[in-house]
């Protein structure tokens, strides 16, 4: 960390400022990551489970990193032999898997 962050860390606690996150700055919001785009990535990944983020990207015409966080953090996905699957099973597809093995 630099000496000048250090000074403005300093100056800001004196200024009673308590916490860490950033300020809420203007700009141009994220409308990548949206409802829409979520099912329709939803609805890739369960025609073809095999699909790569990638592809997703391309198809969709939507950045990789937004790509991502949807399939990992809001459709709750993860890569198992390289195949998309998602992360809890609900009760139904463990009795499948019961009653497959």
């Amino acid at each position: 960390m630099s000496i000048t962050q250090v000074y403005q860390w300093c100056s800001w606690f004196k200024d009673d400022r308590t916490s860490l996150q950033d300020e809420p700055r203007s700009g141009r919001p994220n409308t990548a990551n949206n409802n829409w785009n979520t099912a329709r990535v939803d609805e890739l990944i369960k025609v073809d489970r095999r699909v790569k983020l990638e592809e997703i990207s391309l198809k969709l015409d939507i950045p990789k990193t937004i790509v991502y966080e949807i399939v990992h953090d809001k459709l709750g996905y993860r890569k198992v032999s390289a195949r998309w699957v998602p992360k809890m099973l609900s009760d139904e597809h463990k009795r499948q898997r019961v009653k497959i093995s």
